[in-house]
């Protein structure tokens, strides 16, 4: 007679499959069984079935497995969903490796340390609320306890787990899982975790899945950011979502991942990404460059006075870049007093508060951040940048400040500040002081006293930053200089400005080659001198190589140059005769113009018998050759003329005294101009003349230009003004 709910022979026959040689080998037989959803209770009878190697019994109302201790060879046991309160409740089948009793209602877990071939276990849908009895097997790889009353996570020290199921429980802390070196698969999902720290440690682990949690700010994916085999996270339902840019952060911080919350993380986003929170040095130039242009543009157009010297040359800017404390700021200022016939240092503005012994307006300009903010949005900077939380920033009026004195703009900055700068119009020369001895440099950091601990680890670090960039880039930077002793450097930076401006020693003999305004050596004819080019050629980079092709071209005298040169006269000529107060008018108004010898002899002397009228020198027919002419014409930039204009000015110290208590200045006349160019070349400060025509025999003549021997060389620099306006004061 049939009991309900016990397993009979016919059932047990309908049930097995998997023919094959038994465990011994000895002899073929069943070795699967499996009754799912039988309502099974009593299921003894397996008690004969001793080859089975693998047991299903799950959906069915089976509280005692006593029989599974007579199958010694049994592999995979599924008794899920069923009503059983024992733990393993039988005797432990040697190789016995996985096992599912969830949806039971067991209570609490004992010590399995005869399981020691167990690799999965399973036991979702009870009632544990303590992990315990695992610690001897160590063969367990995949471990769920989903839907439990666990609290606190503990007792799996040292287990080689590579899937853990905490899901569903009460936890509220990762905590003791430092020890799983294995793992790779967590599943942390709707319990109560705030905090994501306890996981930075498991370096093999590629998916965590942490959905209705409590984790609500975004820092907490920092902890996950050393995982480089992470590839998906799920954060859903967590508060965390509800900031802005949620996904865009967390892609950021976790920039190996495949997927987040389900869905597949792409190219676009992990850019946007990068670009957001920590943009490479070219997008943060870029962006600073293109929001600096904007402003600009919403101001009033001007012409600057650093584009009037030559509208077909860069402005000759040199720029010293390094890291923090390299000494930049050091060699810029005694760079531009040995050469401050040639170099004016520009300030840049910074929203720190000075160090010891810094001035404000002479190292740098001290601002509030307010103001800072308030110049940008005025347009009024020409690159910005940030670095260790100030900003820092060189405006457009420190270059013109320079400009306006006819000489060069030396200034200092850190890296990204160069990268903003190259997107510039400005084509600067730059160059890299780097500490070749750290330990030094460290030295030198703690000698000073300014700067905490932190911030020498980030002045160190940028110099690899800088070493890589030079590296990478080649040609980014245009000279290199180690700066572990500053005199050295000094001196070896003098000596790169010597080349790039081109100051030679000149001999005073027969030596057909001189040096003209432009700086360039040349002998009577007008030409380079052969071997010198193709030495220099050698030496010089593409840029160098393009800039001596521009020379040799603009020394040969064209139909469009004569034509140009003579609109300008034209309109020269109507300016200081009132008639068009257009651009040049104004051009001669922005500075003080020098008053050249050659005025102070057209002048009438005091009463004497030996007082006579003498014609000025620029108005004399000077033995110029035609060379020589088309040579000089390329001098007739803005600079160059504003200088010229000197000569017609009234505000001249040759005036002498007041009116009434003196001589006054004859007026010029205008038809003494001429009609060729050679009457006013011949007024110009940068033009060869006399020594007796001269301001004082004492007067320092003005140096050469950049550029001479067509070495690499910065643009040309307008030279003599500023010599000029010293001499008429004296």
């Amino acid at each position: 007679m049939e009991i309900a709910g016990e397993l009979t022979e016919d059932e047990v026959f309908k049930c097995l499959s998997g023919l094959g040689q038994s465990a011994t080998g000895l002899q073929h037989t069943y070795l699967c069984l499996s009754a799912p959803g039988r309502d099974l209770k009593n299921v003894s009878i397996l008690c004969n079935y001793i080859y089975l190697q693998k047991l299903e019994l799950p959906y069915n109302k089976i509280k005692d497995l006593s029989c599974v201790s007579h199958m010694p060879y049994l592999i995979t046991l599924d008794a899920s969903h069923n009503q059983l309160t024992d733990f393993f409740g039988f005797q432990p089948p040697k190789n016995l490796k996985e096992v599912n009793f969830s949806h039971n209602q067991m209570t609490a877990m004992k010590d399995l340390s005869a399981y020691s071939s167990l690799t999965k276990l399973i036991l979702d849908h009870n009632s544990f609320s303590v992990i315990r009895g695992l610690e001897k097997c160590k063969r367990l790889s995949h471990l769920s306890l989903a839907h439990n009353n666990i609290s606190r996570i503990r007792g799996l020290d040292h287990l080689p787990l590579r899937e853990l199921c905490l899901a569903g429980n009460m936890i509220n802390k990762i905590e003791n899982l430092q020890t799983l070196h294995n793992l790779q698969v967590l599943d942390l999902s709707c319990n109560r975790i705030q905090s994501l720290t306890g996981l930075q440690n498991l370096r093999f682990l590629g998916t965590v899945n942490l959905e209705s949690n409590l984790i609500t700010e975004i820092k907490e994916a920092a902890h996950l950011h050393d995982l480089i085999l992470l590839r998906e996270i799920n954060l859903l339902k967590n508060p965390v979502q509800d900031h802005d840019d949620y996904r865009i952060a967390v892609i950021f911080l976790l920039q190996h991942l495949i997927l987040l919350d389900k869905q597949t993380v792409t190219a676009e986003e992990k850019v946007a990404a990068v670009n957001k929170y920590d943009p490479p040095l070219e997008v943060v130039a870029a962006r600073d460059h293109m929001t600096h242009l904007v402003y600009q543009l919403m101001q009033p157009q001007v012409i600057f006075d650093s584009t009037l010297p030559s509208l077909d040359a860069p402005y000759p800017m040199l720029v010293l870049t390094g890291p923090q404390a390299c000494g930049k700021r050091e060699l810029a200022h005694k760079l531009c007093q040995e050469f401050s016939d040639y170099f004016a240092y520009g300030a840049c503005h910074t929203t720190r508060g000075p160090y010891f012994g810094e001035e404000d307006g002479l190292d740098y300009h001290f601002v509030t951040e307010e103001e800072f903010h308030n110049m940008i949005q005025m347009g009024q900077f020409i690159q910005t940048m940030q670095y260790g939380g100030h900003w820092y920033g060189l405006s457009r009026e420190s270059i013109e400040r320079v400009a306006r004195e006819g000489l060069a703009c030396c200034v200092h900055m850190e890296l990204e500040g160069v990268f903003s700068l190259k997107n510039s119009y400005f084509e600067p020369r730059y160059v890299l002081l780097i500490p070749s001895v750290v330990d030094n440099y460290v030295l030198f950091l703690k000698a000073r006293g300014f700067y905490s601990n932190a911030q020498m680890e980030t002045a160190v670090s940028r110099i690899d930053l800088y070493a890589r960039i030079n590296r990478e880039r080649p040609g980014f930077f245009d000279s290199i200089i180690p700066c572990d002793d500053r005199a050295e450097a000094y001196r070896s930076l003098k000596q790169l400005v010597k080349e790039y401006l081109g100051l030679e020693e000149h001999s005073g003999g027969g030596d057909s080659s001189s040096i003209t305004p432009d700086n360039t050596s040349t002998n009577t004819t007008g030409e380079l001198p052969a071997a010198s080019a193709t030495e220099s050629t050698d030496l010089m980079d593409s840029y160098s190589r393009n800039y001596q092709k521009k020379i040799q071209a603009n020394m040969t005298p064209q139909r469009t140059e004569m034509a140009s040169n003579h609109r300008r006269l034209q309109q020269i000529r109507e300016a200081l005769s009132g008639k068009s107060p257009g651009a040049y008018a104004e051009l001669f108004q922005r500075s003080v113009p020098a008053a050249p010898s050659s005025l102070a002899s057209q002048s009438h002397p005091p009463a004497g018998p030996s007082s006579s009228p003498v014609r000025p020198a620029g108005l004399s027919a000077p033995n110029l050759s035609e060379d020589s002419s088309s040579e000089e014409s390329r001098a007739s930039s803005g600079l160059s003329m504003r200088s010229s204009a000197g000569v017609f000015s009234a505000e001249s110290p040759a005036r002498g005294s007041d009116a009434g208590s003196g001589p006054n200045i004859e007026p010029l006349d205008i038809s003494m101009l001429g009609q060729d160019r050679d009457s006013l070349r011949g007024l110009t400060p940068d033009a060869p003349r006399p020594a007796s025509d001269r301001v004082s025999p004492t007067h320092p003549s003005s140096p050469g230009r950049p550029g001479a021997n067509v070495k690499p060389v910065l643009p040309p620099i307008p030279s003599g003004r500023k010599t000029n306006d010293s001499g008429s004061k004296q």
